[in-house]
């Protein structure tokens, strides 16, 4: 009998993803997304689809009752920005949303294990000397990050208390195809369609603010990996926490460069000020994932970006036939 997995955000660009890459090992795949942020056509056609927010009450139920595996919990209010605006909204979909699913899976008696995606930047703050290892204090800047560590905890309060199977993932700013100009990672989309329409390219502050980039491949795989590896003992906050990243930092300035030359363009880069909230200098150490699943990207920068543009490029471009 096939093992089962229910990906929440499932619609959006890693979570199809990440459903892909069940499926191609064999799993009977079920997708839970309300299509605010994610896309009807990114849910793969073997997946069975679910219309809903993380929020009500049969997305509850159909985790706790739906017999799964693994729950691969991925939506999210993922917008740096938007949560300094609306604190309230999302904390109701990052913090309230969670506690449905796994009061879910509480009540329903599972032995479902939750791959949960935390934030490798974000949660770790500017108070500490990169590159950030799981272990470092958190201090949050931002209420998505906030929000993102408050999870964290009450994962950490179900494994104690209620004998949840449960790890956290710190995804690092990812990119690749498929992906929606939303959040701090959002700039690659951003800078490849502004690179396609051949207009300049807008850098916030003085753009040496750094961040990991790492390719959505390499974190599908990695997300597969904590699904179904053994995982170490539920002992302190950090124990099953792994940062998902490249261990390298690259600038905002950088990374335009980069994208520039792998697109074969010149437009310029313009200066806007500083966005409230935003962190200054971030990338993550992955030597314990390294330890502990075996896993490291395999994709480098130039790879994944060419990949990318190339897969934007591609959107713009009409089938062969079709009317102009």
């Amino acid at each position: 009998m096939a093992q089962r997995v229910l990906i929440t955000g499932g619609a959006g660009f890693i979570g199809s993803h990440v459903a892909d890459l069940f499926l191609r090992e064999g799993w009977e795949v079920e997708i839970v997304d309300n299509l605010v942020t994610g896309k009807k056509r990114n849910v793969p056609a073997k997946a069975r689809f679910h219309e809903l927010d993380i929020g009500s009450a049969d997305a509850g139920r159909l985790a706790g009752e739906g017999r799964f595996d693994v729950l691969v919990h991925l939506a999210a209010q993922m917008d740096v920005r938007k949560s300094v605006a609306d604190p309230v909204f999302d904390a109701k979909t990052n913090i309230l949303g969670t506690l449905n699913l796994l009061e879910g899976i509480r009540a329903g008696g599972t032995k479902t294990r939750v791959v949960f995606s935390s934030t490798g930047g974000a949660i770790y703050g500017d108070f500490v000397t990169p590159p950030n290892e799981e272990t470092f204090a958190k201090d949050p800047e931002s209420p998505y990050a906030i929000a993102k560590y408050s999870v964290e905890l009450y994962l950490a309060y179900y494994a104690r208390v209620h004998g949840l199977d449960a790890v956290s993932l710190r995804y690092g700013n990812v990119y690749g195809p498929r992906q929606d100009p939303h959040g701090e990672a959002g700039v690659v989309a951003i800078f490849s369609g502004r690179i396609l329409d051949e207009q300049p390219l807008t850098v916030f502050g003085d753009g040496e603010q750094t961040r990991d980039y790492v390719f959505v491949g390499d974190v599908a795989r990695a997300t597969w990996l904590a699904a179904t590896a053994k995982l170490p003992r539920q002992e302190k906050l950090d124990s099953r926490a792994f940062n998902v990243g490249t261990g390298a930092a690259t600038s905002v300035l950088a990374l335009a460069d980069t994208l520039k030359r792998v697109a074969g363009s010149d437009v310029p880069v313009q200066h806007a000020p500083k966005r409230p909230g935003e962190q200054q200098t971030s990338f993550l150490s992955i030597e314990k994932i390294r330890g502990a699943l075996g896993w490291e990207p395999q994709v480098t920068l130039d790879q994944g970006l060419a990949q990318t543009f190339e897969w934007f490029a591609a959107q713009r471009t009409p089938a062969a036939g079709a009317k102009r």
